[in-house]
């Protein structure tokens, strides 16, 4: 009779630790709103990117999606316990999955904004070559109707918002939103930190250019605090850090090549998770010659 009831419950602690971390895994967290100055906030949590909110006297800005309704609706519930005031604005930093995707689940009412090459990477077929669901009619008013080229300046009641675009990135059409009193830029998935930064090639990204970039914006604006897609919100000297960390691969890659390396052996040189990048910088470098 002991001996039954140990093994059944042995058999249960071994059921509870193998499924408790793949429940955890996953589960998701519900959205959450963090104050960072004002009436700006970042949007965590939820499924898909970090984003953004500002509550002005006469409606709300968000910044990016997320890619879910539910995660839409824990939003929109969480800017309903701030303010009464409409989501007037989303402006979509890039044209990500986990970025855009949730445009759809917002209302018709809300203006969708973008940069231009944004807007057309919305209809570019997926990295495994599938066509994009932004094709599909019912879609359109969940697009971006308002584009931008080099910036633009949104009004919400007397606060200026300012969008800017420094150049091919992350993808073709990054967008940086820049609150310039309080020295805030949300610069969607420009900055990765927590893991190996992301070009998305299959769109037009370019890891050179991203690096010039990032300069450009650091020149442009004096932003103090960088809330990105998917790190922590960080400051001016991370990503000076972090523009240095991607030059010193690219040197790296291109003398490599220059000692004619393969990619293989070239990517033993690297940690494994870069795996995806070093192959990158390195095809940039060989198109270039």
């Amino acid at each position: 009779m002991n001996k039954t009831f140990r093994l059944v419950f042995i058999q249960l602690l071994l059921t509870l630790f193998i499924s408790l971390p793949f429940a955890q895994a996953q589960g998701t967290l519900p959205v959450k709103l963090k104050v960072i100055s004002g009436g700006i906030y970042e949007i965590l949590e939820g499924r898909g990117a970090r984003g953004g909110a500002y509550i002005g006297s006469n409606g709300v800005l968000l910044i990016d999606s997320k890619m879910d309704k539910k995660s839409v609706d824990e939003t929109i519930g969480e800017i309903k316990k701030l303010t009464d005031k409409p989501i007037r604005y989303l402006v979509n930093t890039h044209s990500d999955w986990d970025h855009i995707d949730g445009n759809r689940y917002f209302s018709e009412a809300v203006t969708f904004i973008a940069h231009e090459n944004c807007r057309k990477e919305f209809f570019h077929s997926k990295r495994d070559g599938t066509p994009s669901d932004w094709k599909k009619p019912e879609l359109i008013p969940f697009l971006p109707a308002i584009t931008f080229s080099d910036r633009m300046d949104l009004y919400l009641g007397s606060k200026k918002i300012e969008f800017w675009y420094f150049g091919v990135g992350h993808t073709t059409g990054d967008a940086v939103v820049y609150f310039r009193e309080e020295k805030i830029a949300f610069i969607g998935d420009q900055v990765f930190l927590e893991r190996p930064q992301l070009i998305h090639s299959y769109k037009g990204g370019n890891s050179f250019e991203h690096v010039r970039a990032l300069k450009k914006m650091l020149d442009t604006l004096d932003a103090e605090k960088c809330c990105s897609g998917h790190s922590e919100m960080t400051d001016r000297k991370t990503v000076i850090k972090h523009i240095a960390e991607m030059e010193e691969r690219q040197r790296k890659v291109k003398s490599f090549i220059g000692s004619n390396k393969t990619l293989e052996e070239i990517g033993a040189e690297f940690p494994k998770n870069e795996a995806a990048l070093i192959e990158t910088i390195y095809n940039e470098i060989k198109r270039s010659k």
